[in-house]
């Protein structure tokens, strides 16, 4: 199994993404799912900016993706994690798999999303027509990291 783990502050380019995964040997199955800054439902959003906290969100990062390879049989996995300010539909996330069979890449992606949403090391905060506010992990994001312990 090999992984590509970045933090970055430049967009990615989703189909250089795919074809690299694509070229995996036995690959059967490549998932990919990519993450936009979408509009507030409250507020009109007009930027979105993401913190880190080097080196340790990029380690964080890899035991997302270690923990994903001990659970499925996976043969690639990109995750492309972006920081800075962010405009209104920019990408914020690429997440990769690339397996034998499209069960393991579909699980793997999601189980790395769901916990990316809530053990990462990363700040947002919004900045919307009523203001800029730092935004706290949801409840929904928690409960389907922790729906992951059940299986």
């Amino acid at each position: 199994m090999s992984q590509r783990i970045r933090v970055q502050t430049a967009d990615f380019d989703v189909a250089a993404e795919y074809q690299r995964l694509a070229q995996t040997s036995s690959c059967g199955a490549v998932v990919t799912f990519s993450g936009l800054v979408r509009e507030l439902v409250d507020a009109e959003l007009e930027a979105l900016t993401l913190e880190h906290y080097p080196g340790m969100t990029e380690r964080v990062l890899e035991q997302l993706v270690e923990q994903a390879c001990k659970r499925w049989q996976l043969g690639e996995v990109t995750l492309i994690h972006r920081v800075g300010r962010l405009a209104l539909n920019e990408q914020i996330v690429f997440v990769g798999v690339a397996a034998a069979h499209r069960k393991a890449a579909f699980a793997a992606a999601m189980f790395i999303m769901d916990f990316l949403k809530t053990q990462a090391p990363f700040w947002k905060q919004e900045h919307s027509s009523t203001g800029s506010y730092w935004v706290a992990a949801k409840a929904t994001d928690k409960q389907a990291a922790e729906a992951w312990q059940e299986n």
